[in-house]
């Protein structure tokens, strides 16, 4: 597990008097408010096992006193936890007089490898939690009554399962976004580990009511892994394989849905829809076990001018520890915090166009994907069968994750956009075919790899992206609000769908979704910049002087 170097150092003393006290955390809580998190999620399996001789149904089923002491477990742990979290004596001071080019300038190592593949399998796990969603629709919509397609008589709307999780995503991007520029990348994956143990209850929840706001917190604690993991990589990746190493791992959100629908297809068939949400205790408690092989992010700690932290941290990245009198990072030093700061001069233009990109995947990740089970369903499909199509279209397009991860290396702004328009011409194919693309399964599967993998690849090149344009201090912050953006499409869709009470067919979600993209990739030409093999510091110079 997490070591405790992580939350405490003690102070070092220079010839030149003490230098600025290290970042310390407040361990015993962490630990206790851990302990507490997992024994209360734990404490809400029981009632679910026993619903085993109701096919796992749940509803109307009165809580036990286990349930309820383990819901009192769990606010109680998460309140502590994240106090334990809270650094101390984590003041802001000048930037710490070391090289940030050193970064750049070290090879690729074991540690830049490890941390790659623990980022791939976090990033997974978290991706894993809202696509989830398109999989438990219909047994939700089913056990409750609920208002869809197939039962325009139902009770509330399927629909505001849905659009509580992805409302839910929306605000921790911008939330863990600010988050992890307060509290350090690290210890801001460590809190988002531990929401997605304590949200896996969401499966034992016995009300519709309960699991909407339990998915909304699900929603909050999964939307921000992929902004901290992206502004971690930007900040630790030497500059000339920075770029498709992140679109490469971020492609393994592709690799979420393909587990995700494998998963709905087998255990799920089993165990009822709500196991896929019990899935998320054991790849929470995964995902802080992980911890342990990510560092924390070099140029944070220098943007904090905590000297002695990014020694560390340097030499684990075997990068040289050069004094020089002014840090790159001193370019730096007259850029504010808040996310006021993102819409401001010199990044007002860029900041727009990430809004509109990640407009425009939302409205085909949460809405035409989203939709997509329920709509194979309607066009003949059964559940299992729908659910292997989704697979087989994912994975069919895996592969093509290495193409564009490289086509991000040659061009990351050409590669935002061909993808952009590719997606959409693939919707409009949708569009035009109708109900009728039922009767060619080939086609079918030839127009839904864009959608699916294409879309994966959309969202890992926009955050990238949004990792790379912005200074340390507002980095996360500006990855929080591309990958925030990239979820607000969904809650406009899923707005639609509540206030229709049924889904749109597959036609109106394509319809829907390819719209945006189309300006996006219009705009995308306009205004997008080249960051390709740039260090993060020349990006923002680069920036700065144009408004000197």
């Amino acid at each position: 597990m997490c070591s405790q170097r992580h939350f405490d150092s003690s102070i070092e003393q220079s010839d030149d008097g003490p230098r600025p006290a290290p970042i310390r955390r407040r361990t015993r809580a962490f630990w206790f408010g851990l302990a507490a998190t997992t024994l209360g999620t734990a404490l809400h399996f029981p009632m679910y096992w026993e619903s085993r001789h109701m096919g796992y149904h749940m509803a109307d089923m009165p809580m036990d006193t286990s349930m309820i002491a383990g819901m009192v477990l769990i606010v109680v742990g998460l309140v502590v936890t994240a106090y334990g979290l809270v650094p101390v004596g984590a003041q802001r001071d000048q930037v710490a007089n070391l090289r940030v080019r050193a970064l750049d300038d070290a090879p690729i190592n074991r540690v830049h490898v490890i941390l790659l593949l623990v980022m791939a399998a976090a990033i997974t796990i978290d991706v894993m939690k809202p696509t989830t969603l398109a999989f438990v629709v219909p047994g939700v919509a089913e056990e409750y009554g609920l208002r869809t397609a197939t039962n325009p008589g139902g009770g509330l709307p399927a629909a505001l399962l849905p659009l509580a999780g992805i409302t839910g995503t929306v605000i921790g991007s911008f939330l863990w976004g600010w988050l992890s520029d307060k509290i350090g990348r690290k210890a801001a994956i460590l809190l988002a580990g531990v929401f997605f143990v304590a949200t896996s209850v969401c499966g034992a929840m016995p009300s519709f009511e309960l699991n909407l706001l339990m998915c909304l917190i699900m929603g909050i604690s999964a939307g921000g892994m992929l902004p901290i993991a992206f502004t971690l990589l930007a900040e630790t990746i030497p500059a000339r394989h920075r770029g498709w190493l992140m679109v490469l791992i971020g492609g393994d959100i592709a690799g979420a849905y393909i587990i995700t629908s494998w998963l709905s297809a087998t255990v799920g068939d089993s165990y009822g829809w709500r196991v896929m949400w019990l899935i998320g205790f054991p790849t929470g408690l995964l995902t802080i076990l992980l911890t342990r092989w990510i560092p924390e992010s070099p140029r944070f700690l220098l943007a904090l001018g905590r000297r002695r932290e990014a020694e560390q941290v340097l030499r684990v990245y075997n990068a040289s520890i050069t004094e020089v009198e002014n840090s790159e990072l001193t370019i730096e030093s007259g850029v504010k915090g808040g996310y006021r700061r993102l819409v401001q001069a010199p990044f007002g233009g860029i900041t727009t166009v990430l809004v509109l990109v990640g407009l425009g995947v939302g409205l085909v990740v949460y809405g035409f994907q989203l939709w997509l089970p329920t709509n194979l369903r309607q066009l003949g499909y059964s559940g299992v069968s729908a659910d292997q199509i989704l697979r087989d279209s994912a994975l069919i397009g895996f592969p093509l994750n290495f193409l564009v991860a490289y086509c991000y290396h040659r061009s990351s702004k050409w590669t935002m956009v061909i993808l952009s328009a590719l997606l959409a011409v693939s919707l409009f194919g949708f569009v035009a075919l109708g109900d009728r693309i039922a009767d060619n399964k080939t086609l079918l599967y030839a127009l839904l790899i864009p959608p699916i993998w294409g879309a994966s690849s959309v969202v890992a090149v926009l955050v990238a992206y949004g990792a790379e344009v912005y200074p340390t201090r507002i980095r996360s912050r500006g990855t929080g609000l591309a990958a925030g953006m990239s979820k607000a499409g969904g809650i406009i869709v899923l707005a639609l769908v509540v206030l229709a009470v049924a889904a749109p067919s597959i036609s109106m979600t394509a319809l829907i979704s390819a719209v945006p993209m189309t300006i996006a990739a219009a705009a995308g030409i306009a205004f997008l910049v080249e960051t390709r093999r740039r260090s993060l510091e020349e990006i923002t110079a680069e920036e700065l002087r144009a408004i000197a």
